[in-house]
Parts: structure tokens; sequence; C-alpha cells
């Protein structure tokens, strides 16, 4: 099955009525390389292909009615992006939570899942009332829940709360595309060039959505981010946001690797033909190892305190706690206000209330003994010594 990519950017401008500026052409050879890996290894279905060819177009729908807008808008350039709030961390260690958590003080801005997922406004949006990006976020997340449920055990998917700004990343096409089928080319293409580029137009995409924001009368100072790939670009991360905070959470590979393996074969259950679980677990667990050998020797290049290290059992026994030394760190004070919204939302939104994530570590082509050489050097750095 071929994707073609002279076809979705004529589309795209078509959809736009002509527009052509898509803020340089740094995206088209990731796009070649992902439509390319996805019609030769991809195993797309049919219904696949149609998501995947709809989703392309939109993103690049979305770059061009954001260059639309700094054309007419350029003070949305101005906008000034201070010292970011960054959560890495494995999936499956907390960073969700503690985003959403975070996202409680109004003095953050939080990326909301709706935004990430539509950042262009709709054309056709009215001057008033709710904005229909809204509704249409809440539709497709309802969609990926009826088309696999399982997927709501092991992330607590919602338009509405903060996500990951990797979805952000995807109008680069150098972003987590691997985990939408099984794609091991292009995973090699991502190792072997330089991200930077995705994380510059990353950041244009954050001016765009603050602004949006401050129109909206939403003011606040910092981002708080989240999304687990910044584990494979830290050093990019820190050449094109050098001022950022990174809050890192910790918990045993041999805990979140097989977790993770789940997450990605469902995922691909999506799109892919019968794909295989074996494949999702292996293949993930040498992502996520090369990522973290990858951010631990950028963190060795770096002062301490450019990174602050949170242990999920923590966050869990102790969340306030937590969020406490996370202030701290960032040097800002914790107002009883705050304290007494976070506590509302950690009561509102319990682990308890979300169906239980099942899965087997050999199912998915694991092993203690393969996971535990893996991640030897992560593991006595960050979980050994806190036993």
């Amino acid at each position: 099955m071929k994707i073609d990519v002279s076809a979705l950017m004529a589309k795209a401008t078509a959809d736009t009525g002509g527009l052509m500026d898509f803020h340089g052409r740094d995206f088209e050879e990731p796009l070649t390389v992902l439509a390319g890996a996805l019609g030769r290894e991809g195993l797309l279905s049919k219904g696949g292909l149609a998501h995947i060819n709809s989703h392309f177009t939109e993103l690049l729908r979305n770059r061009l009615i954001v260059e639309d807008y700094y054309r007419r808008f350029p003070e949305i350039d101005e906008e000034s992006l201070v010292a970011p709030v960054v959560i890495v961390g494995l999936p499956r260690t907390g960073t969700t939570l503690l985003q959403r958590v975070l996202g409680c003080d109004r003095r953050f801005y939080p990326m909301l899942a709706w935004e990430t997922r539509f950042p262009a406004p709709f054309a056709d949006a009215p001057a008033e009332g709710p904005d229909p990006r809204i509704k249409a976020a809440v539709a497709m997340t309802d969609a990926m829940i009826k088309a696999n449920p399982d997927l709501l055990a092991i992330h607590p998917l919602n338009a509405l709360e903060p996500d990951e700004e990797g979805t952000l990343l995807e109008h680069s096409f150098q972003s987590f595309f691997d985990s939408y089928a099984d794609i091991p080319e292009y995973t090699e293409w991502m190792w072997s060039h330089d991200q930077t580029p995705a994380y510059a137009y990353l950041k244009r995409l954050l001016k765009f959505v603050q602004w949006q924001k401050r129109q909206r009368g939403e003011i606040a100072g910092s981002w708080v981010l989240k999304t687990p790939h910044h584990l494979r670009q830290m050093d990019v991360l820190f050449k094109v946001f050098p001022d950022a905070r990174i809050i890192q959470t910790h918990r045993d590979p041999l805990q979140t690797i097989p977790s993770i393996g789940s997450f990605v074969f469902n995922l691909w259950k999506i799109a892919m033909v019968d794909p295989k679980p074996e494949r999702a677990g292996q293949q993930w667990s040498d992502i996520w190892a090369r990522g973290m050998r990858d951010t631990m020797a950028v963190r060795d290049q770096l002062p301490h305190d450019r990174f602050h290290d949170i242990w999920f059992a923590d966050t869990l026994a102790r969340p306030l706690d937590v969020v406490k030394g996370i202030y701290d760190f960032l040097d800002m004070s914790f107002p009883e206000t705050t304290k007494t919204a976070m506590e509302k939302y950690l009561e509102d939104n319990s682990r308890e209330k979300r169906p239980l994530h099942q899965y087997s570590v050999d199912y998915y082509g694991l092993s203690e003994a393969q996971i535990t050489r893996d991640f030897a050097e992560y593991r006595e750095r960050y979980i050994l010594t806190r036993r």
C-alpha cells in the first residue's frame, strides 16, 4: 500500500483554499521516509491506510494554516517561552499524572490534549461559543476507545486534560510514529538523522498555541510539558530549549517495559493487519534502552541542577510531597489554594477508577534477563540504589 506524499501535500493546499507555505521543506524527507516505511513494512489495513492518509493530510493542513496565521499576525513570533518545565521518563512512570497535577496551577500553561491534536483553528469556527476543536477531539478520543477499549486501562485518555506535546512534533514527521505501526526502517532513520528542525518547529507551534491561549485570556508564566519521546532526543531538547527545567521520573524497567509493549501492541492493532506482540515488546524495549543511555550521557555533561529526579513509588505513596519537591526545585511558592486544587484532582482521578491493565511479559517477547541486561546501567544508577 503506497502513501503518495505529493498527493497529500496537494490535497492540503486544496483544502486550505490554495495556501502553499508549509514553513520550509524540512519535513519532506522524514515524511517521505515514513511513508515509504509504512508502505513497505507497516502492513496497514484498509482502514489503517485511510486513517494514516487522513492524519497526514491534517498535519500538512495545520502547517499551512499556522503559517497563514503567522503571516497575518506577526506578533505571534514575539511570544516568549520562558524556562519550560518538561517532564520526561519512560512511559508508565507517572509522567501523565504529574503533568496533570501541575496543570492545576494556573501559573503554568498546560498543553491540553485537544490543543496538541488540533493546534490550528478550524476555518468555520464561530466567533463565540465553544471551540469546535474540543468537540472534534472528544469524538476522536471516544472513537479510539471504541476501536480498542483496552487502551483506557493503559493510558487515561481525555481530550480535555493535559497530554503529550509529542503530537505537535508529528507535524514535522519526526515523532513516535513507530508506535502507530511496525516500521523499524523509520525507527533507524530517526536515530541517524538530526531532529533539530522538528524541535524548532515544535517551538514555533508552542508560540502559536500560547498566543491563542492569551487571546482567550489565559495568562501564565511557563509551560508544563511532557513526552517520553524527549528521551530519544535529550540533546536536541536542550539545544532548542536551553533554559528548560527537566523533571525525570523513574521506575524499574522490569515493571514498565512489558506494559509499554502492551500499549504499543494495542496501538498497532488499530492500523495494522495481524501485528505481532513480540515485535512490539522487543522493538520498544530496544528504543527505550537506547533512549535512556543517550539521556544519561547528556545528563553527565550538564550541571546537576538542570534535572530533578522523582521515583514512581513516591508519586503513588505521597504525591503532594513529591509536588512540593518539584516546587522547591523550580524555586516557586506552593500556595494552599494550589495544593487544594491538586488534592481534589487526585481524589477525582484515582487509578482505581480505570480498568486494570493486565499483561504477560513473555507474550511480548520479553524476559527479565533481557530487560535487566539492556537497562543495566540505568537500573544501577537510578533503581537499585533506591532499594
